[in-house]
């Protein structure tokens, strides 16, 4: 999927393999230091010893795929070194900036979540409007971390607020050209009905697609284990499906139902309501915490 912004050689004019690969392994770097100052929050050193002028922030999250409401922004630390931080501040504080650089709304938070391959925190500012932002953290320097927000119809990948259209994802009793349908070993229990079925069940649904064997930013596993490890408790309000990424073990040919959603990262979740409407896309990362945050928020 290319957005009229992305220019050729873009990540998202990149091949679909290519970009699989780099779109969601790509992170926005960030230098923390003294330069830039506390910002007068001081938070991002608040109460676990981490100096501001000791690490990065990385970004976690594709571009080209948010759209105006509640954008999420999960980013990691890093230390000088390249390495991710794992014992960071339990709460980072942040602002997000126009392209004037005038603070929009209020200051945001987000806690930090415990997850493979590093920790994350994942701030939710609301952006009303398409255009280029940047969201200082404390600690960080002035010039933050730019994100751009796209008009809804300039994104193909399902959004909240519009249906989750209907697939004939793998199942067990029907593999539909697609060997293996789960690279987790054993496989996960989300391939029993397709996600066709699911959206006619009178509940919600959790799609989630990503390959636990060939990921390419280590995160797919862990998201994939957390939805298993939620998945009981919300069991009678939501039927879970999984499609794999890649059709066979070569991992060379996109399968049909990352087609479908045409998405060029991985992975990422699909919570809809018992209409189908999406309410919530997680993307790159999640643990079992924002999930079931994330489903009890659903009506």
């Amino acid at each position: 999927m290319r957005t009229p912004s992305d220019p050729p050689g873009s990540a998202a004019a990149l091949g679909r393999r290519a970009f699989l690969i780099g779109a969601a392994t790509t992170g926005v770097l960030a230098a923390c230091g003294s330069d830039g100052g506390d910002d007068g929050g001081g938070s991002a050193a608040s109460g676990d010893g981490l100096a501001p002028d000791t690490y990065t922030v990385v970004q976690r999250f594709p571009q080209s795929v948010a759209v105006p409401g509640e954008v999420r922004l999960p980013f990691s630390l890093a230390g000088t070194d390249a390495q991710f931080v794992v014992d960071g501040p339990s709460t980072l504080g942040a602002q997000v900036l126009d392209a004037d650089s005038a603070p929009l709304g209020p200051r945001i938070e987000a806690v930090r979540r415990d997850v493979a391959p590093a920790p994350y925190y994942a701030f939710r500012p609301v952006v009303e409007a398409p255009g280029v932002y940047t969201l200082v953290i404390d600690g960080g320097p002035p010039t933050g971390a730019a994100f751009q927000v796209f008009a809804s119809d300039e994104v193909a990948v399902p959004h909240p607020g519009q249906q989750l259209a209907a697939f004939d994802t793998p199942t067990v009793g029907d593999a539909r050209g697609v060997d293996p349908i789960c690279t987790r070993d054993p496989a996960c229990p989300f391939h029993a009905i397709t996600l066709t079925e699911a959206l006619e069940l009178d509940r919600g649904v959790v799609y989630l697609v990503g390959t636990p064997a060939f990921c390419q930013t280590g995160s797919c596993t862990p998201a994939l284990e957390a939805t298993i490890e939620v998945s009981e408790e919300y069991a009678d309000r939501f039927a879970f499906v999984h499609a794999e990424v890649f059709t066979d073990g070569t991992a060379t040919t996109v399968a049909p139902a990352v087609d479908a959603v045409e998405m060029t990262y991985e992975p990422a979740v699909f919570i809809t309501d018992a209409t189908g409407a999406i309410v919530e896309r997680l993307d790159g990362l999640w643990d079992a915490t924002e999930l079931r945050e994330r489903l009890d928020a659903v009506g």
